[in-house]
């Protein structure tokens, strides 16, 4: 799999899509927003900046694609207005993969600069926004180019399936049932990537810039853990299911794991510390429930087992389509509806997220 041609949100407008389905990271977002809100003032206070360049890496699409830019341009203009200082230049970066539907943001863009000049006093004059394809596991801008990067509900996805994973029967990510071989291939592919994410951003970051970063992990040091694996196991079943109907062969099942990790607090701690570059502020652990994916809607079992799967689909189908075909689709998302509707009717189940705070120091 050519994680890197293939891994997109769902694109568009449309039922399935990342635009529509995307209410958890939504929840994560607001849930750290006292975590940014400290990092952009601890920054502004120190540097007073003429110019302020923020980058939001793994930005995909929808409403969620600016919402933090908006957020962090509001908050230096309130520091700003009590400080007496002038309104910075503010220059924003929104990095994806170039399969990402970057169009669906650029349409946006007018509309977002006229709420937020309704929002910020006196309005806002010099902000320029562009859109930067490429992987972040890689260097995507200048030497000293950052003084801001944000990124949310991304570094979980690494940059290729694992190597030797192969004996990972009936599973498409760490499972109770993996092999411990996959369990460590999976790991080690995780601390090479993210080693690289912290190099490439030490290079991009000027010296004293901040990184705030969330993305699904585990609360503990168990790989296979509930909280990180569940959601995942469910969709196997429902793959497996279809094996036994004839309708998927095995091998194809076995052929197919998420280019995927979540990992545990200490294993973040390890590797940034391996790396030097940065100060880790803060480090916090938060659950969001699965009901999440249904906003505020009053829905039963049945309907809310249909927002998480499509919540899934909308992060996923791209990977699907590309190893299985597209004419399963339908009837696997559906099957697992019904799977999920079922455990929600019996149990609360919840995703566990990771946000840091970091500080270029290097």
């Amino acid at each position: 799999m050519d994680v890197a041609r293939v891994l997109r949100m769902n694109g568009g407008t449309g039922e399935t899509s990342y635009a529509n389905n995307s209410l958890i990271q939504q929840k994560s977002i607001t849930l750290t927003k006292p975590i940014r809100e400290e990092a952009i003032t601890c920054f502004y206070k120190e540097r007073l900046p003429r110019t302020l360049a923020i980058a939001d890496l793994g930005c995909s699409s929808g409403p969620n694609a600016l919402f933090v830019t908006g957020e962090l341009i509001q908050n230096v203009e309130k520091l700003r207005r009590d400080l007496n200082h002038e309104s910075p230049e503010y220059i924003i970066f929104l990095n994806d993969l170039p399969a990402n539907d970057f169009n669906n943001i650029f349409k946006s863009l007018e509309c977002f600069k006229q709420n937020l000049s309704r929002r910020v006093i006196g309005g806002i004059d010099q902000c320029y926004i562009t859109g930067v394809p490429g992987s972040f596991y890689g260097r995507i801008l200048p030497t000293n180019s950052l003084d801001f990067v944000h990124s949310s509900n991304s570094l979980h996805w690494i940059s290729q399936v694992p190597k030797h994973v192969e004996n990972n029967k009936g599973n498409i990510y760490i499972a109770s049932t993996s092999p411990l071989d996959v369990r460590k291939a999976y790991y080690d592919q995780f601390q090479r990537d993210f080693s690289s994410f912290l190099k490439c951003r030490a290079q991009e970051l000027v010296e004293g810039g901040r990184m705030v970063l969330t993305l699904a992990g585990r609360s503990n040091d168990y790989p296979s853990s509930h909280e990180s694996k569940y959601i995942w196991e469910l969709l196997s079943k429902a793959l497996n299911d279809m094996v036994l109907e004839g309708i998927i062969k095995e091998d194809e099942v076995d052929s197919f794991n998420l280019p995927l990790y979540c990992p545990s607090p200490s294993e973040l701690v390890l590797e940034i510390e391996k790396e030097g570059s940065f100060t880790l502020n803060l480090l916090e652990a938060f659950e969001v429930s699965w009901k999440d994916a249904c906003g505020d809607e009053d829905l039963n079992d049945n309907n809310s087992g249909f927002k998480v799967a499509q919540f899934i689909r909308a992060a996923t189908e791209p990977l699907f389509v590309s190893h299985f075909g597209e004419a399963i689709t339908d009837d696997l998302f559906h099957r697992y509806q019904n799977i999920i509707a079922d455990r929600m009717a019996k149990e609360n189940n919840v995703l566990v997220f990771l946000t840091m705070s970091l500080t270029k120091t290097t």
